[in-house]
């Protein structure tokens, strides 16, 4: 059999190792993805929960407790989605881990029969002559020489074989118990989940408990829907008054600069005119008026400044902080009532559940239009940018004034708490006249 160098083999098992790192480095990506989206749930879990002891606190159900059950419910949901993607993932590293291990195991036995049968080759020839008489048998000095290399070359292979093995035998151990370990964390994953599962159920219990309650509060529930939709009437209203009145000064800003520059215009006319008089009178040749540009056409009626920062407010789609820690607990636009079945309801923007006296922050640099009270929504406050404005509702506290300047995340107020112990911020956005789903603009969260 010719001898095989410790090289050539120790390229093999370098190979199989590159590939199964290059393998575990692939599900090590996703693990990190998943273990942060686990992370960020669970941060999840714990704000709501704190927004449900509020509500629940409160000795009568309400719609602020129901939302928070739903939201809660939503994120254990999720949370036992992702813990199934991790016994996936789980499962996934194992398989890669026994593969490694059956390659490891291949090597070894490779490895341990070839320096089996070293040792025997050697053994049958110590059986026939001694060291010593097969190096001074030699005829001439270069075959000692020859001899000599040969028996030390043979020698250095039985030794790297050997310390092959002992390093083979020691990966496959660690190996072995990271297969171990993985399977205690598939089992503790599984644990998890079981117990997310039965505080899953137990939600689902105490929401069922809280709609059947809350349906047999119809008359209340159409009172408290009458009640808001005037309040949203009047913030409708309100904004739309401050739209037209804005959309007014700006037309009227821009009627003046139109003026000033016919006036402009006229006046050099005029001038070229006394001076080509003059001219004609000395019998020199008259100077030409230089040709009027066209007037630009001007639509919106901003100025520099407010068409700037309109554009960079556009830009900014699905990338504004949230005014407001907390969830959506009313979506934009029309929606079924969460519990009157049959009943629509309908939201200007979008309503952010968070808790008692949490701080209310601009999402984008701006200037304050206005600041009202209004029955059912609060302190009001309207941020404009450019031709956009942003609107917080339902606040107290207000900490800013019209005609302010503020920057993005600059706290302007807090949030307000209603009689039923729900803690809610309305948060709009408008472009001119136009309500546009704030949801479609603040980063995903």
């Amino acid at each position: 059999m010719p001898l095989r160098t410790p090289g050539s083999r120790r390229f093999w098992l370098v190979l199989t190792f590159v590939l199964c790192a290059c393998a575990g480095a692939s599900a090590q990506k996703t693990r990190e993805q998943l273990e942060r989206e686990k992370a960020e749930n669970q941060s999840k879990i714990r704000e709501i929960q704190s927004i449900l002891k509020q509500t629940s606190s409160q000795k009568n159900v309400n719609l602020g407790q129901l939302k928070a059950l739903n939201q809660q419910i939503n994120t254990y949901k999720k949370q036992i989605d992702l813990l199934t993607d991790d016994l996936e993932i789980l499962d996934r590293e194992l398989k890669v881990l026994e593969k490694r291990r059956q390659s490891l195991d291949s090597s070894l036995a490779v490895l341990k029969e070839e320096y089996g049968h070293m040792i025997y080759e050697a053994s049958k020839r110590n059986a026939y002559f001694n060291q010593l008489v097969f190096l001074f048998s030699a005829g001439t000095f270069n075959q000692f020489v020859l001899r000599y290399k040969y028996l030390k070359q043979y020698t250095e292979a039985r030794q790297g074989r050997a310390k092959e093995i002992d390093a083979l035998q020691k990966q496959v151990m660690a190996e072995r118990q990271r297969i171990t370990s993985k399977k205690n964390q598939q089992k503790n994953v599984l644990d998890t989940r079981v117990t997310e599962n039965n505080k899953l159920e137990g939600l689902k219990v105490k929401q069922n408990e809280v709609i059947k309650e809350l349906s047999q509060k119809e008359v209340e529930l159409r009172k408290q829907i009458a009640e808001n939709k005037r309040a949203t009437d009047l913030l409708e209203a309100s904004i739309r008054r401050i739209a037209e009145r804005e959309r007014r000064e700006r037309l009227e800003r821009e009627r003046r600069e139109r003026e000033e520059r016919e006036a402009r215009r006229k006046a050099e006319r005029e001038r070229i005119a006394r001076e080509n008089a003059e001219r004609e009178k000395k019998g020199e040749a008259a100077v030409e008026a230089p040709k009027e540009e066209e007037e630009p056409v001007v639509s919106s009626g901003m100025s520099e400044e407010e068409t700037t920062l309109a554009s960079s407010f556009t830009a900014s789609q699905n990338r504004l902080p949230w005014p407001v820690k907390g969830f959506v607990s009313s979506h934009f636009g029309q929606r079924p009532h969460a519990v009157l079945k049959g009943v629509m309801v309908d939201n200007l923007g979008i309503d952010i559940q968070t808790t008692a006296g949490e701080p209310v922050r601009s999402v984008y640099d701006g200037t304050v239009l206005d600041v009202t009270e209004l029955p059912g929504m609060g302190s009001v406050v309207a941020i404009q940018h450019g031709n956009y404005m942003t609107i917080y509702a339902k606040m107290t506290g207000v900490s800013v004034r019209a005609g302010q300047k503020v920057k993005a995340r600059e706290n302007i107020g807090r949030v307000a708490t209603d009689s039923d112990g729900t803690s809610e911020l309305q948060f709009q956005i408008w472009k001119n006249t136009s309500r546009l789903n704030p949801e479609n603009w603040l980063i995903h969260r």
